[in-house]
């Protein structure tokens, strides 16, 4: 029985290890993934789902306008049913923003640029950035914070198809502090896949919190954003 017992735990741990290194072998083959070749044209567009109990629904094309190699520009254009709008963000480099926004429809001007993406993407790794909105005043108005985690490789399936993509964590703590309330918290999942060159899928969470003796937290952002379009130039 002692025989037939450690034959059946040797083959345990074997299946076990060849598990894990077949797991290992598999992330490993993904590789780093390089920063995208972007160039005027280039469009991809999101349905974007917002709210808790009453939904509001929009579609966002993000269109690029400029390909310099140390100055691209992004336009942003958005359209509901109660009408449309738009705006440019301005990057130093993909994924690297000068000009742009993080929650909402807001443009801050980032001191240094926001590192969105800090490439080559590789799984496991970790950056963080405390920057400024140079468009507002030094006072009272503290510093944007974040830290990013790159998750892994996952395959994610949106209305424009399926991708395999680098998942990405963001925790945020925006400039908004005030006397009533703590500043903004946002927490983000970004789904980065590199055939498209942009994300297919975001989940964003954002909340404050009032100051007090009975603090009350408020929601300010709940809203997931698909893929449903894309165009590469060239």
């Amino acid at each position: 029985m002692r025989n037939i017992e450690r034959r059946a735990v040797r083959a345990l741990l074997i299946a076990f290890v060849a598990g894990c290194v077949t797991a290992e072998a598999a992330d490993r083959s993904h590789g780093a993934v390089d920063a995208p070749q972007l160039r005027a044209g280039d469009q991809w567009t999101y349905r974007v789902v917002d709210g808790y109990r009453q939904k509001r629904t929009w579609d966002e094309t993000h269109e690029v306008t400029n390909a310099a190699p140390d100055a691209i520009t992004i336009a942003v254009r958005v359209t509901s049913a109660n009408g449309s709008g738009s705006r440019e963000e301005s990057w130093s480099a993909p994924g690297v923003v000068r000009i742009g926004t993080i929650v909402g429809f807001e443009t801050k001007h980032f001191d240094p640029a926001l590192m969105r993406y800090r490439f080559p993407l590789t799984s496991g790794e970790k950056w963080s950035q405390r920057v400024r909105d140079s468009g507002k005043p030094p006072g009272p108005y503290g510093d944007i914070s974040f830290k990013a985690n790159v998750v892994g490789h996952e395959t994610v399936s949106t209305p424009a198809g399926t991708f395999d993509a680098v998942k990405i964590r963001y925790v945020y703590q925006l400039d908004d502090e005030s006397l009533n309330n703590y500043a903004t918290q946002c927490e983000y999942v970004v789904w980065y896949a590199p055939s498209v060159g942009s994300a297919v899928k975001e989940q964003r969470r954002a909340w404050s919190m009032t100051k007090g003796r009975s603090p009350v937290r408020t929601p300010a952002e709940n809203a997931t954003y698909e893929l449903t379009a894309f165009k590469r130039a060239g």
